[in-house]
């Protein structure tokens, strides 16, 4: 979250920020509500110290006419002192409530604008293919070949739930390895996480658990939720925590399932694989020093693009205007691979520079050379979601006999040059 001081400081810039961002946190209630909170804690302060000096003097005074006059006044003062309290408490929570309700500032240079289709074109690679033949989508293609099983899915676990079967349990696998050979090479360390976090680590990476606007699944009776993301749990590892200026940065790969509600999410632009319930990730994260977390976010895009480049699928960089920011990303860069299915282009990573937005709602600092704690800066970027990526490589991939021809640099961790149909009529 923003730091308290920095709204009360710059409120139009935050109300501007709010209102570039389609956000409506209530700004000045939160600086009411702090201008509130300080007026408190010095009425409490100041009650307290009274009622010191009071004791005090009842136990000096002699006379018993003002030594019950003096006892009289400390009894109502401690009376009035929980009152206080209980109203600074009552305070204190509803200025974190609408204090989590303000976005992240925003980049300078991040384009401003409403929605998607306001985002700006960055740059892009590779050619788009052209084929002698009509071109299937991955749900045809997939069903055809036997390895996608959506009626299955449904039938098991209700809609955008599938099975993956035959080459396309290979291909996730290699896809995953893959990806994590690349992001190695750079440093990142792998970690497989939970799927599971406490709600505190949600709200803290700025994700909403539960009510009605949650895209999240949660664990009835427990504190608990589905990740929506390893960016989620790579975060909390350090949450709470001062780390030496020295171990910056750390670099961290998780691979964790990813649970989604995706509420409202239909129509072609999210056929089959492309918008799910459940599906494997490689995240990237990194804790960084604030100087360095403007070059770490364009490290994280260039692995991304790496990593795409290496699997020859075309792609265009895009950077997200201020409308389709989510609340703690400070700037936010998306690939989209071009998809023969969908005429178009299609998300498939995204990678924010979240500042220390993150790091101050989970209390994450590091300590300079002999200096005192600061708040460090966190990042996230998706290496390779395996259901988007696999949509991009079928339809892009495709021949006219319905089979799938794998990129050469994928073939080594798939063990298999083709996609093929499934020998088998029916899994076991």
């Amino acid at each position: 979250m923003l730091d308290l001081k920095f709204i009360q400081e710059n409120t139009e810039a935050v109300k501007e920020n709010c209102r570039n961002r389609g956000v409506e946190a209530d700004v000045d209630l939160v600086v009411e509500l702090a201008g509130r909170r300080s007026a408190l804690h010095q009425e409490l302060n100041e009650l307290r110290q009274q009622q010191n000096r009071l004791a005090k003097q009842v136990g000096r005074e002699r006379d018993p006419e003002n030594r019950e006059r003096l006892i009289t006044e400390s009894r109502a003062l401690k009376e009035k002192i929980p009152e206080l309290e209980r109203e600074l408490q009552e305070v204190e929570g509803r200025l974190r409530a609408e204090q989590l309700e303000i976005p992240n500032m925003t980049h300078p240079d991040a384009p401003v604008g409403r929605d998607e289709s306001e985002n700006v074109e960055v740059r892009r690679w590779g050619e788009i293919p052209e084929f002698g033949f009509e071109p299937r989508d991955h749900v045809e293609l997939g069903e055809a070949l036997g390895i996608i099983d959506f009626d299955a899915g449904a039938k098991v676990a209700g809609s955008k739930f599938y099975f993956l079967r035959g080459d396309a349990v290979l291909l996730e696998l290699g896809l995953v390895r893959y990806a994590l050979d690349v992001v190695m090479r750079h440093g990142y360390h792998p970690t497989i996480t939970p799927d599971l976090a406490r709600d505190e680590m949600l709200i803290g990476t700025g994700f909403i658990p539960r009510g009605p606007e949650t895209q999240i699944y949660s664990v009835e009776n427990t504190d608990l939720s589905l990740i929506a993301t390893a960016e989620i749990t790579l975060a909390g590892t350090l949450a709470g925590e001062i780390v030496d200026e020295s171990e910056l940065p750390i670099r961290l790969a998780g691979i964790s399932h990813c649970f989604r509600t995706e509420a409202g999410a239909h129509g072609r632009a999210s056929r089959g694989l492309y918008r799910v319930h459940q599906f494997t990730k490689v995240e990237m994260f990194a804790f960084t020093a604030p100087e360095r977390s403007d070059a770490m976010h364009e490290e994280m895009v260039g692995i991304e693009e790496e990593i795409f480049r290496g699997l020859e699928i075309p792609y265009r960089v895009v950077d997200i205007c201020t409308g389709d920011l989510g609340g703690a990303a400070y700037r936010k860069y998306d690939l989209e691979a071009w998809m023969p299915g969908r005429d178009g282009f299609g998300e498939i990573t995204s990678t924010s520079n979240t500042t220390d937005y993150q790091a101050r709602r989970l209390q994450i600092r590091y300590r300079p050379d002999g200096g005192r704690p600061r708040l460090l800066h966190t990042l996230n970027g998706t290496a390779l979601a395996v259901s988007r990526a696999m949509v991009a490589l079928l339809e892009n991939y495709q021949r006219s006999d319905g089979t799938v021809r794998l990129p050469e640099r994928l073939v080594p961790y798939v063990g298999k040059e083709v996609v093929e149909p499934l020998t088998r009529g029916r899994a076991g």
